[in-house]
């Protein structure tokens, strides 16, 4: 299983980013998906998941009215769009997988992940 993140680089506060992961080796639409994040000297926390087919979104608060994720099952991607970016979403973004929608939020029911991708949002 490979996933493969992209988009992520320098942003100001207020802009906007747009994160992919592209997923092989596994069944791609029945597979939940999600993002995480990792700010230097934290944990690695839960950003947002999708259910299977995209009916179902979770987000944490931290992010909730300002990141939208979303998924295309022809095209194996995960998306993260991400508006009103602030100093405090810099991080390392990981993509990740799964099987249990309802746990997809804990870091330890994660099936996989993705190599990340880093995010920096200037003041």
């Amino acid at each position: 299983v490979q996933l493969q993140a992209s988009g992520g680089g320098l942003a100001q506060a207020g802009g906007s980013l747009r994160l992919s992961c592209v997923a092989s080796g596994l069944t791609f639409s029945n597979t939940i998906m999600g993002w995480f994040r990792q700010a230097p000297g934290k944990e690695r926390e839960f950003v947002s998941t999708i259910s299977r087919a995209g009916a179902s979104t979770v987000y944490a608060d931290a992010v909730k009215g300002r990141f939208t994720i979303s998924r295309d099952n022809a095209k194996n991607t995960v998306y993260l769009q991400m508006n009103s970016l602030k100093p405090e979403d810099t991080a390392v973004y990981y993509c990740a997988a799964g099987s249990d929608f309802a746990r997809m939020t804990i870091r330890a029911e994660v099936a996989y992940w993705g190599q990340g991708t880093q995010v920096t949002v200037s003041s």
